[in-house]
């Protein structure tokens, strides 16, 4: 069970993220040895080729914004694209505020950036809205971040072919190479959504269901105080859709991490696909309570767990791919409900953690990882159709901790898996047989499958001879698919021009590699 200090740092101000256990809005990493580039050298040869044509200009000046102290003009910045404009976001968007695309131009996220003021766990209604246009690109250092209050919202819509991209200041100068991370915070989003675990470590469980009425986290510190949770399941902070996060997770103190994103109590309203996490140096996006329908989800290159769910969280993942550093990462999906409460009692905060993922890809390359799939502490846990492709024989494909979480497993459904001589792992009072069951009590499962994956993630005759099984019955998020895994056959078709391309995984993406800023 993690056990550490919540604190954020951003900037001149210290956040701290108050209480403990599996739910850390901050969490820290896998403490494994990592070859990791931070503010690196340009590497030889350069990681991508010096684009052709004409190079980025920059533009004549700074939109007009209605948030006090609007953009700053910050001068320009050059990299191997071109020269661009930076206008510097003010410290708060304190009014409905529209970010255009405008070519030769880069929005900076200096230090804390935040959307509205908390509007409080019963409140209603939106109180500031920030869009964002298709093609606007931002970027970071150090402990930059970008945090959408309770009750505010970010409605940052790209496009197929026109992405948003959040990243950092060495990615823009060309310096950056296929391990870089760790070079800025990431995007936290905060809403009114229920959360299990209570400020002042006070729980809701199902013998005191109002032992704290308000039950909502916090974020703690001498600049600002942050909360989430609420009692409205389908609140919204907003929309992320056709968006990419590249190089997150600025190590704030030793052990703890931002990650490129994180929600805290976001409800249903809100709207998450086609999202992009690259090479995050925590978690490649994580859940804190809350109601998340997510789909078209890219992790890739995470160092920690690639998906991470805990504190209540409500979530359906909707077509997922995850592809492993070979150098760093832990669990593909850690979760967790907590197991920590003050009776020691094990599990029993409400709401509990359920998360069902359907149509997904998994790829562990990671040596550090002794398994794809964690749940502990009592979540409910329901996989369909899905791929999983582990790293050695000895990988372990599903991993159930504690007789609470066998007892709350949704079910495994049209999963396979190219486990060997461990597929499966018990432990804290579970055995290996008990897990083997569970697996065998639902359909159409080989978690010993020879897989047949071309480009790691596109199926081939052995996923694609599957029968697949009906995820609507699990949730009406969920398509009734024809396939198992994220993709059956083209993966540029589901996952091309919105994303970036690395050697770690070729989308054949249009918008270019990761180590370069895509040009309109």
């Amino acid at each position: 069970m993690k056990n550490i200090q919540r604190t954020l740092i951003l900037g001149a101000s210290i956040v701290a993220l108050a209480g403990c256990g599996a739910d850390e809005i901050v969490s820290p990493g896998t403490n494994q040895p990592v070859n990791v580039t931070i503010n690196n050298p340009a590497p030889t040869p350069a990681p991508s080729p010096t684009p052709t044509g004409t190079l980025v200009t920059p533009a004549a000046g700074c939109p007009t914004i209605n948030s006090t102290g609007g953009l700053t003009d910050s001068g320009t910045i050059s990299g191997p694209t071109g020269e661009y404009r930076v206008c510097t976001l003010p410290t708060t968007f304190d009014a409905d505020d529209n970010l255009p695309f405008i070519n030769g131009l880069l929005y900076q996220i200096q230090n804390t950036v935040t959307v509205g003021s908390d509007q409080g766990f019963s409140s209603t209604g939106t109180d500031v809205t920030l869009s964002v246009e298709a093609g606007a690109i931002f970027f970071a250092q150090a402990a930059s971040a970008l945090i959408v209050n309770r009750g505010n919202e970010l409605d940052a819509s790209g496009t197929a072919t026109m992405p948003i991209v959040f990243t950092s200041r060495d990615n823009i100068l060309g310096l950056n190479n296929d391990n870089s991370q760790a070079q800025w915070g990431g995007i936290v989003m905060l809403g009114r959504a229920p959360v299990s675990d209570c400020q002042d470590n006070v729980f809701n469980t199902a013998t005191t269901p109002n032992a704290n009425p308000a039950c909502q986290q916090r974020l703690e510190g001498s600049a600002q105080t942050f909360f989430f949770g609420g009692g409205d399941d389908a609140d919204s902070s907003g929309t992320l859709e056709y968006v990419q996060m590249r190089y997150c997770g600025f190590e704030l103190t030793q052990g703890n991490e931002l990650q490129c994103l994180t929600t805290g109590g976001t409800g249903s309203g809100t709207t998450f696909n086609h999202i992009m996490s690259f090479n995050s140096s925590d978690d490649g996006v994580e859940f804190f309570g809350g109601s998340v329908n997510m789909s078209q989800l890219a992790v890739i290159g995470a160092s920690d767990d690639s998906i991470d769910a805990d504190s209540g969280v409500q979530a359906n993942i909707e077509t997922a791919v995850v592809v492993q550093r070979g150098s760093t990462g832990d669990s593909i999906i850690e979760f967790d409900s907590p197991d920590d409460l003050a009776d020691g009692t094990p599990g029993n905060a409400i709401p509990q953690s359920t998360l069902n993922v359907n149509n997904f890809t998994f790829v562990q390359r990671s040596s550090a990882s002794g398994q794809a799939v964690r749940a502990r502490g009592g979540p409910a846990l329901g996989l369909t159709n899905g791929v999983i492709d582990v790293n050695t024989a000895d990988s372990v494909c599903i991993r159930i901790d504690e007789q609470i979480t066998l007892a709350a497993i949704i079910g495994f459904d049209s999963v396979i898996c190219d486990g060997a001589n461990r597929p499966v792992r018990g432990s804290s009072g579970v055995s290996d047989a008990e897990v083997q069951t569970q697996v065998d009590a639902g359909t159409n499962n080989n978690l010993l499958a020879t897989l047949s994956l071309t480009n790691n993630l596109a199926n081939g005759a052995t996923e694609n001879g599957v029968t697949t099984f009906d995820a609507t019955a699990r949730s009406s998020f969920f398509n009734s698919s024809t396939f198992i895994g994220a993709v059956e056959s083209d993966l540029s078709s589901d996952f091309g021009d919105w994303t970036c391309n690395s050697s770690i995984q070729n989308f054949g993406s249009a918008t270019g590699d990761c180590t370069s800023i895509p040009v309109y």
